[in-house]
């Protein structure tokens, strides 16, 4: 039996399969383990990258991004929750952090008394301003300068046929923003 990693090969013993399970094969198992293996190691190393450069972890700097990038350098809470595809409850404790930091700050809906924005100060725009070109390098580094540009082109292809695949399309799907 093949398997195909530590996330993703064991069949589930209390789930009874109608259908015979179809097995990664050896080459299949390759390509999955150093998938995984080099995102795994990928998010490491822009996580160390961030928390040196600016004390944040990645997720906390793609929050940033994701605001710098909305209009007026704000964002509903849920939609920023659906671009990080986080849970609201994880997004609540990131921006409790930023704003610690005084890199965001919260601001009620005026047209949902529920409903709450994330705005990116500009302290935070000057932190992002001046963390990018150090997350930038290490993205270069790690990933670009290391493929040709036709190996650039080909992950590019790759990786949208698979997030096409995985976007989510089902409103009522168990979706972590929804959470």
């Amino acid at each position: 039996m093949n398997t195909a990693s530590a996330s993703a090969e064991v069949a589930p013993e209390a789930e009874p399969s109608t259908a015979e399970t179809r097995w990664l094969d050896d080459d299949e198992q390759r390509i999955w383990r150093s998938y995984v293996h080099a995102t795994t190691l990928l998010e490491d190393h822009l996580d160390r990258q961030l928390q040196r450069d600016a004390g944040m972890p990645h997720i906390y700097y793609g929050l940033l991004v994701g605001l710098a990038e909305a209009p007026r350098r704000r964002l509903r809470m849920t939609e920023l929750a659906m671009k990080a595809k986080i849970t609201r409850s994880r997004l609540s404790h990131a921006i409790a952090r930023l704003e610690k930091n005084g890199w965001v700050r919260r601001e009620d809906c005026p047209s949902d008394k529920r409903g709450q924005f994330a705005v990116l100060t500009d302290q935070g725009h000057d932190v992002l301003k001046r963390t990018a070109p150090g997350h930038v390098a290490a993205v270069r580094q790690a990933v670009f300068e290391r493929l040709t540009p036709q190996q650039q082109e080909s992950l590019g292809e790759i990786m949208q046929i698979v997030a096409e695949g995985l976007q989510p399309s089902d409103a009522g799907a168990d979706l972590p923003w929804l959470r």
